[in-house]
């Protein structure tokens, strides 16, 4: 997919904007004076320090918010501070005309994957990295690899092969994001399409059963019989039942692959975790699974 967008440097404007969940003002304080040092400006939605039960704002102020970041030309890239539950109340109800004629970058990841979904329904690119409500607590690398997202830089991510992996290459379109959330729109007018992409999925605080449905759901719509690969990365905080169901996610995912001949890796270094690497979606990238190592490379399209 061609990058329509306008890659970020330094003296542009991006606005932290919270679409879902609220967020405390110290951790947007700090993701502010970051992204400022790195060279950009930094504005601050209307709503975004609010409070409406367990949102940011109401439904009205959250849309508003996310739409004005959307129409203004002024801005270069809208960072989500943070996911939580919300962007699916908002995703039917935003104008995206302005966003079609002059897209820009949107970024975060959670809950953020139904924004993903639809820009990859619209064929541009978005960015899975981490957000503000995290910033403080990530890796340099989760910091490093956002920016050269942002920036268009190439990159590429390395990291130790897994003892489950599913050794193999194959290039794609990266498309994915939260599993639960991706899990949730098969079947809605956000199911993009799966043909010859690397999907990458990540979850929290599931149950064990629950990730077994959810790939039995992917399965039966036909996604992993069109996926060119497969990348796990965090899947933090599961939970298992009081009678134990008696296998890993690891195992649990690999008895629905039994059958592809595709890569798969465990591990990868993104989702709900401190070291929380950015992905461009919608952006071709070559994936390896070798015994010894991972590597996902990007680079200028």
């Amino acid at each position: 997919m061609e990058n329509k967008i306008k890659n970020l440097t330094k003296g542009d404007t991006v606005r932290i904007v919270a679409p879902a969940k609220s967020i405390d003002k110290a951790s947007v304080d700090f993701a502010k004076n970051l992204l400022e040092e790195k060279g950009f400006i930094v504005e601050i939605s209307k709503h975004c320090l609010g409070s409406h039960h367990y949102y940011s704002g109401t439904e009205a102020e959250r849309l508003q918010d996310f739409q004005n970041a959307l129409d203004d030309e002024n801005i270069n890239a809208i960072i989500c501070a943070r996911g939580g539950y919300g962007c699916v109340q908002l995703v039917d109800k935003i104008q995206w005309a302005s966003f079609l004629r002059h897209p820009k970058w949107i970024v975060g990841f959670s809950d953020v994957t139904v924004f993903h979904q639809r820009i990859q329904k619209m064929e541009l690119q978005s960015i899975h990295a981490t957000m503000p409500l995290n910033f403080a607590q990530n890796s340099q690398e989760s910091i490093d690899t956002m920016l050269s997202a942002l920036q268009g830089n190439d990159y590429e991510i390395t990291v130790s092969s897994d003892s489950h992996n599913k050794l193999g290459k194959c290039t794609g379109e990266v498309v994915g994001g939260n599993l639960s959330i991706i899990y949730s729109l098969l079947g809605t007018n956000d199911q993009i399409d799966f043909t010859d992409k690397i999907l990458f999925v990540e979850d929290l605080a599931e149950q064990l059963y629950a990730i077994d449905r959810m790939f039995y759901a992917l399965n039966k719509a036909g996604v992993l019989d069109q996926i060119s690969g497969l990348i796990i990365g965090g899947m933090t905080d599961l939970k298992d039942t009081a009678i134990p169901i008696g296998s890993s996610y690891q195992e649990i995912i690999l008895s629905h692959l039994h059958y592809k001949s595709i890569p798969v890796c465990f591990n990868f270094p993104t989702g709900h975790i401190n070291d929380n690497r950015a992905l461009v979606f919608g952006k071709n990238a070559s994936l390896k699974v070798s015994s010894t190592e991972v590597i996902l490379n990007y680079s200028k399209q």
